[in-house]
């Protein structure tokens, strides 16, 4: 029997490529054993990379740069063999804070996108009135999360008027609905419950400030990697097709349902399934917003969204600089991935798939 391969994540609606991939087999016709552990949080989910604890997981695009360089904990060198998804976030704001955001700005519906000057307008008025600055929650520090939420309050000059703490995504929607924050930048499908829920208002997704950026990643230890480079190999090609199953419209509606299930996210499928078919839920009662590429997992073909490239570390390493993270100095882009090594994984991919899909 082979042996288990154990690979974790963090339940979120992007996590669909290793659902679909565990429920139609990839990984068995593969010869693979894989077995996927949901963890609570992003530090914790690092932590069981680091020490061995996991074998390979679904990391937000940032993280392997940062463990790489020993960023907000251990230095442990990472891999990233293959790119899972793109775009998939959203920022939610209060049903408070956007009755502030109608009055300070003197409108009767809100734009979507929000332009982040409706935001300053209220971060002005609280200032005049001596009211505490707006609170707004990131899922970790190291994640395209904080730096889309930096670089759309930057529209409008707001570095540092605004405070952002850390929250695990789960926890994102009771801190909304408890006043604990007035705002967030998660992933699906914690907007949309927010939403569901009359908690919230969502008012713009990832893809209109980054328009197909990378967001979660297969991430491997340099280790693991270099030890057993075939399984990573089949991980990824089975993780891939499981991604180009994805394309398909009518298939999303089946990852949605399987997504939804208490092993995954065990959340109600109206929650999960918008973002999944390009549809943004923003207000309660109100009409969604189409969001064609709300989630994007293969384009029309594997390099186009799941090859990792030496452009992609440094569009991430440009952002982790614009928010004082790393200093201006040369990184070992090698660290963080490996050309070769996705041209090994697509050349599986091209000869299995076919197979995979009967």
């Amino acid at each position: 029997m082979s042996t288990e391969v154990k690979v974790g994540f963090v339940p979120l609606t992007d996590s669909a490529p290793l659902v679909v991939a565990e429920k139609l087999g990839y990984f068995e016709k593969l010869g693979l054993r894989v077995s996927l552990y949901p963890q609570n949080s992003w530090a914790t989910l690092r932590d069981k990379l680091q020490m061995g604890a996991l074998d390979a997981a679904q990391l937000l695009a940032p993280m392997p740069i940062a463990s790489s360089l020993g960023l907000g904990g251990a230095k442990v060198q990472m891999k990233v063999p293959l790119i899972l998804s793109q775009n998939g976030n959203a920022i939610t704001i209060s049903n408070a804070l956007f009755d502030e955001v109608l009055d300070s700005n003197g409108l009767l519906e809100l734009p979507f996108p929000l332009p982040a000057k409706c935001i300053a307008n209220v971060v002005a008025k609280r200032a005049r009135q001596g009211l505490p600055k707006l609170k707004f929650a990131t899922v970790f520090p190291y994640s395209c999360h904080h730096y889309q939420l930096n670089d759309w309050l930057n529209q409008a000059d707001l570095s540092g008027k605004v405070d952002v703490i850390t929250i695990p995504p789960s926890a994102m929607t009771d801190c909304l609905s408890s006043g604990l924050i007035d705002g967030f930048c998660v992933g699906g499908p914690w907007n949309a419950k927010s939403v569901r829920d009359n908690d919230g208002v969502t008012v713009l997704t990832s893809y209109h400030i980054w328009q197909d950026q990378t967001e979660k990643v297969l991430a491997v230890t340099k280790q693991f990697f270099e030890q057993e480079t075939q399984t990573v190999i089949k991980l990824s090609a089975g993780l891939l097709g499981a991604c180009s199953w994805l394309q398909s419209q009518a298939n999303r509606f089946e990852a949605a349902r399987w997504l939804a299930q208490s092993s995954y996210l065990n959340e109600p499928l109206d929650v999960i399934a918008p973002s999944l078919l390009g549809s943004c839920i923003t207000k309660y009662d109100s009409a969604p917003e189409q969001v064609p590429q709300y989630n994007r997992f293969f384009g029309s073909e594997p390099s186009s969204v799941n090859k990792p490239s030496l452009q992609n570390q440094e569009w991430l390493i440009r952002k982790m600089r614009e928010a004082k993270q790393i200093p201006e100095d040369e990184i070992a882009m090698s660290d963080v991935f490996d050309k070769r090594y996705f041209e090994e994984t697509v050349m599986l991919f091209q000869g299995s798939f076919t197979s995979l899909k009967n």
